[in-house]
């Protein structure tokens, strides 16, 4: 094995026994959940297992989609953690006042209460001061009463949570991450969340080390882009080969399910558009469409839980059944029961979203709420019950086995050495290898460690090892079309493994900074994510690149590459220039969970992965589908439709929404920006108004997308092999017989 494969693997594991060691620290440093909160008088307030109750009913209902807590969840509704804690802090603040303290005398004992940690580990009891407990009484009413009776403004419907008793423990869970954000472990200086959210009541500003770890992230951004440019810029200049297509052939038998993979994506895609469309407007007017109440039918935390399951869903289903279609393409020839193998595991792909989608649907409307199994655990992104979890993973399992059989005899041909086929299996076993880490955890989990867990199926498995899986197909793809020499693609993507995933390992920690993790965990996430951007540096030389071989291929090849050249282009922008507005800990201090993390969200996943998914769908189907049914002016309006779609959506609404939003947090404290005084401003709602042009746009570039994947699957199944056509019945090929009998 040659050395650069030795050092991808070394950085490998260090990425990963760093990674290691960060749960172990999350896991020993997590905010301790009380079993019991009494008054210093002697009054209880929480019994053993309320907090524990309350955590469970509130993601049993789909609670990272109504509000978010520790700026984790969504946008609309209040920042549950901000808003407790503000309220909590301010009735302690009169009723410290009413004991006849002055208004600075007050300020400066409100400090001292919340930022002093009463919890005895030996107990495992907090004990509060009468006046704080008296006002997380009084706040734990309050916010269980909007649990309960909801807020048409901010989306949250009556009974989002059934009973008052349940919205009690809902708040107790809400009051006890407010407590984390604001009590100081032993021995430190700040909170358990790193003193997030910035409350000026009780003292919670950045901390000076997050401002150290942001300047020197910034530092060794320059330097690792100063040295990428100095690497590519040494790099001999390679003659352009001379390319050739490969030329569409009818598909195998399982080829031709793998096409249906692709019309069941697009499918997803359309219902995933329509949840956005309903999501976003929601913002203006709650649970309505136009007049038509829609909070028992379809609330906000429904149609989001879809819009976010469904991107997921629709873009894995692309890149596996792009692994379905290059097995027998490179092996040129295809196992025995291939075909029903992948038929059946098309069947059941839809069987566990069809099951997720209505088990999610249900439990947010309290039928399924308690069923962790069915209903949904509640965690953005890996909110499927856990049912549908582990028969996703199986049906991974499934895929890869099909994967792996059908390559067999081309992997035969590399007789040992480490080349591209050997790689894309590697990239293959990753997928559901680290889609498995969404079981470490469950409802119950401390909130603190279940984010950990939850971050490296949403930053790994899809940030990471698909995209390594993908960059792996398109290096295949490449050098059996003569555009690069397999000594070429294996240079290019042993550099691309080593980038981003010896910083990408690591930078999983960026989105841990205020989840209850020690400071440790944000110095090492804000170095590794600003690397993160380092090999996006040199993406310009990639997209000029795909359009070259997009030009040169022709027969309808340049449109998979200029597909691949808007990932490029997103990559750079979303994931690089709009990374760096959540990356640094001091810009994520003010701007976590506000409207500057979908910015960044909307250009890098549909942006990168989404123009990915694409991508890698007309490249396998421009190998099967014949030319009278590759129609590709459709795939012209929907590449400048969703180009030109996502690009006025972020520039005329998430983007100044979301720096509006900064100036308040800014000024006023996160709890004030998530107010309905700044999300329900006219202001926002004209923002939000403005995503109609750029929305309108990306639709109907979508739409034109799907009916060529349409015509296209249609022609791919009705393109026969020559035996096919001899083996066929002669009534097929002669109709005359048939119109004889009808007149006999």
């Amino acid at each position: 094995m040659k050395a650069r494969w030795w050092a991808v693997l070394l950085v490998l594991l260090a990425g990963f026994g760093v990674l290691g060691w960060g749960g172990r620290q999350i896991a020993e440093n997590a905010p301790p959940v009380p079993q019991r909160i009494l008054s210093a008088d002697g009054a209880r307030l929480v019994e053993p297992g309320q907090i524990l109750r309350g955590q469970e009913s509130y993601l049993g209902h789909g609670g990272q989609h109504i509000g978010s807590v520790w700026g984790h969840g969504a946008y609309l509704a209040p920042d549950w953690t901000a808003k407790a804690l503000h309220q909590w802090a301010f009735h302690t603040l009169e009723g410290l006042k009413a004991q006849g303290l002055s208004q600075a005398e007050a300020e400066a004992r409100l400090k001292t209460l919340f930022q002093t940690n009463g919890y005895d580990i030996s107990s495992a009891t907090l004990r509060l001061d009468p006046v704080q407990a008296a006002a997380y009484l009084k706040t734990r009413d309050e916010l269980a009463h909007v649990a309960v009776d909801g807020e048409r403004s901010a989306a949250i419907p009556a009974r989002w949570i059934p009973t008052l008793q349940e919205g009690e423990r809902v708040a107790d869970f809400w009051l006890w991450t407010a407590w984390a954000a604001a009590a100081h472990p032993a021995g430190a200086d700040h909170s358990y969340t790193q003193n997030w959210p910035q409350e000026p009541l009780v003292g919670n500003a950045i901390t000076p080390i997050s401002h150290l770890w942001t300047i020197l992230s910034f530092v060794l951004l320059i330097l690792g882009i100063s040295l990428m440019v100095w690497h590519h810029a040494r790099q001999p200049e390679e003659a352009f080969p001379d390319p050739k297509p490969i030329a569409p052939a009818p598909a195998t038998p399982s080829q031709r399910w793998s096409a249906l993979y692709f019309a069941v994506a697009m499918a997803l895609f359309l219902v995933q558009i329509g949840m956005g469309v309903l999501t976003a407007h929601d913002a203006v007017e709650g649970n309505g469409l136009y007049g038509l109440d829609l909070s028992r039918l379809l609330p906000y935390a429904a149609s989001r839980t879809w819009h976010l399951q469904l991107a997921v869903f629709w873009i894995a289903t692309c890149w596996l059944a792009t692994g379905l279609y290059l097995g027998p393409k490179l092996s040129a020839k295809e196992p025995k029961g291939q075909a029903i193998g992948v038929a059946g595991l098309l069947v059941a792909l839809v069987v566990v979203v069809v099951g997720a989608l209505g088990g999610s649907y249900e439990a947010i409307l309290g039928k399924l709420s308690g069923s962790f199994m069915l209903g949904t655990q509640g965690y953005e992104y890996v909110e499927l019950g856990r049912l549908w979890q582990i028969l996703l993973t199986v049906g991974m399992v499934g895929w890869l086995v099909l994967v792996v059989r059908a390559l067999r005899p081309a992997l035969r041909g590399e007789k040992g050495q480490l080349g591209l086929l050997k790689l894309f299996v590697m990239a293959a076993i990753a997928i559901p290898l680290f889609y498995s880490a969404g079981f470490m955890y469950t409802r119950e989990t401390n909130l603190a460690v279940a984010e950990y867990w939850r971050w490296w199926v949403v930053h790994l498995w899809v940030e990471g090892f698909f995209e390594v899986f993908a960059t792996v197909a398109i290096a295949l793809l490449s050098t059996r079309m003569g555009l690069l020499r397999e000594s070429t693609a294996l240079r290019a993507v042993a550099l691309s493994m080593g980038l981003f995933l010896g910083s990408g390992v690591i930078g999983t920690f960026h989105h841990l900074y205020y989840t209850g993790s020690p400071s440790s965990i944000s110095a090492l996430g804000a170095v590794f994510s600003a690397l993160e951007i380092v090999p996006l540096t040199i993406v310009g030389y990639e997209l000029v690149a795909s359009l070259r071989s997009g030009r040169a291929l022709g027969s309808g090849y340049e449109w998979p590459f200029r597909y691949f050249a808007a990932v490029c282009f997103w990559n750079m922008v979303g994931a690089g220039v709009f990374g760096m507005l959540i990356n640094p800990p001091s810009i994520l201090y003010y701007g976590q969970g506000l409207n500057t993390t979908p910015i960044h969200s909307h250009a890098a996943l549909f942006g990168v992965y989404g123009f990915l998914a694409i991508s890698l769908m007309l490249f396998a189907l421009r190998g099967m589908t014949p030319d009278r049914a590759w129609d590709a002016k459709w795939l012209r309006w929907g590449f400048w439709g969703l180009n030109l779609g996502l690009g006025l959506m972020l520039v005329l609404s998430l983007i100044p929404s979301g720096l509006y939003q900064i100036t308040q947090s800014l000024a006023h404290g996160t709890w004030y920006a998530r107010s309905a005084a700044v999300v329900q401003s006219p202001l926002m709602r004209t923002f939000t108004w403005l995503r109609m042009p750029g929305d309108t746009l990306f639709g109907l570039g979508a739409l034109a997308v799907i009916v060529f994947t349409f015509k296209a699957v249609g022609g791919v199944w009705g393109w026969r092999t020559a035996e096919e056509a001899v083996k066929a019945p002669r009534r097929e090929l002669d109709p005359a017989p048939a119109f004889r009998v009808a007149e006999d």
